[in-house]
């Protein structure tokens, strides 16, 4: 069978990718400094791990740790430093960041490789909207850092240097699909039933066996997400509970949480959360999750244990992951994420 694209290393095609590849050391070398500046430590968090999360649609790659005993116990690489950086603010650190490299299986495409770089930083005792500050100074670092004016991505344009929207996922589910989502949260749960609803008056199709999640991630990607970051970066805050995942419910409300996620040129570039540190709240989520894991895609991973004894000594922090190849991306112009990968992982 012919491979799907050319190797990397031809002399032609490397010289292509080449000048994107200099962007992504000089975006690297001018977000250290700002980190530095801000008072931040990098940390190196170790690639291997007994759980490598338990989100519901995130799919590991497992491998085996043998001691000298012969005993092999199951490890996975992880999809996100997370886990492993939480447990040091336990330990004391207050502002760290990680270059991390990632793994994630089941995808690939313009936006999607298997092994990534994500950029994650926390900072303890500090809320959410620090980390939206942050997202606007780190936009304008990789810009000069690059050379660029503008961000761009298939035809779509940012000022990396403007300040970014504010947007509610509630206002922008009203703007930009007609939909009250959260007449659909209840008791922080999803109503299903609501949501299909809006989700057919809005022109979605949806199939008999989508969950609540399944349905508002519809809705978001064909209606809200086309609408976000244009122009200038869109900041989509204040995530219904069902779509909480580890960040904490915002105060006063039983129907959204502490989430935002950045988008410039269309393209989704960061997750933050403030953390929640409630052990008996975050284990009954990871159950929830696990289990729809196994109803869709048969699996399951276990729960870091350890993970869950460091956030009950946690302190209030806030923390955020952001794609550091997309970022390079959409700073040096490139289509696809491979063009800013130093040595791409081979198509089979």
């Amino acid at each position: 069978m012919a491979r799907k694209s050319p190797s990397f290393w031809l002399p032609s095609r490397h010289a292509a990718r080449r000048p994107h590849l200099l962007a992504r050391g000089r975006i690297a070398t001018g977000l250290r400094a700002w980190f530095a500046g801000a008072g931040f430590l990098e940390v190196e968090t170790a690639t291997l791990q007994v759980s490598p999360g338990n989100e519901t649609h995130l799919h590991a790659f497992a491998t085996g740790l043998i001691g000298p005993d012969t005993v092999r116990h199951e490890l996975y690489l992880r999809t996100s430093p997370e886990f492993a950086c939480k447990k040091l603010l336990a330990a004391g650190e207050t502002r760290i960041f990680d270059f991390a490299r990632v793994f994630r299986n089941r995808e690939r495409g313009a936006l999607h490789h298997p092994e990534f770089t994500m950029l994650e930083w926390y900072r303890a005792n500090a809320p959410y909207e620090t980390l939206m500050d942050d997202c606007a100074a780190l936009l304008a670092e990789a810009a000069r850092a690059a050379g660029s004016t503008q961000f761009s991505y298939r035809g779509r344009t940012i000022d990396p240097f403007a300040e970014p929207e504010r947007l509610t996922v509630a206002d922008a589910f009203a703007r930009h699909a007609g939909v009250d989502l959260l007449a659909t949260v209840k008791g922080g749960q999803g109503e299903r039933a609501a949501l299909a609803q809006s989700a057919a008056q809005a022109g979605v199709a949806i199939a008999e066996n989508d969950s609540w999640g399944d349905i508002f991630s519809r809705i978001l990607a064909e209606r809200v997400e086309p609408h976000l970051g244009n122009g200038r970066a869109t900041i989509l805050y204040e995530y219904p509970l069902p779509q909480a995942a580890l960040a904490r419910r915002k105060p006063g409300s039983d129907s959204v949480a502490e989430r935002f996620e950045l988008y410039a040129c269309g393209v989704e570039l960061a997750n933050a959360f403030g953390e929640l540190t409630n052990v008996v709240e975050q284990r009954t989520r990871f159950s929830a999750a696990m289990d729809e894991k196994e109803r869709i895609h048969g699996e399951r991973y276990p729960v870091d244990e350890d993970f869950l004894e460091a956030l009950a000594e946690m302190p209030q922090a806030s923390g955020i992951a952001l794609g550091f190849d997309r970022l390079v991306m959409l700073a040096s112009g490139a289509e696809r994420i491979d063009q800013v990968i130093w040595t791409p992982v081979v198509e089979p």
